[in-house]
């Protein structure tokens, strides 16, 4: 699907819990708090993955505080959550 598309859904579903699985194959579970041009920051829900955090990097808050960010370009697919 294209960047485009993954932009469009995103923007949609601001606020709710998604799970976003990536390129390589990891799932990042988070709420939507901002979508830029180019990635789309979550805000970190359920369990640790990994030893420093969650999801890209895992080191808490980043740009404006919006949870990290993963590329848009690098999203395999999205998935709204109904529960968490």
């Amino acid at each position: 699907m294209s960047i485009q598309h993954f932009h469009s859904m995103c923007n949609r579903h601001m606020g709710r819990p998604v799970e976003i699985r990536t390129r390589d194959g990891r799932f990042h579970r988070g709420i939507i708090r901002h979508v830029s041009p180019s990635k789309v920051y979550l805000d970190p829900i359920g369990p640790r993955r990994g030893g420093f955090g969650y999801g890209f990097g895992g080191f808490g808050y980043g740009l404006w505080g919006f949870g990290w960010g993963i590329a848009l370009g690098f999203i395999a697919g999205v998935s709204l959550l109904l529960w968490w």
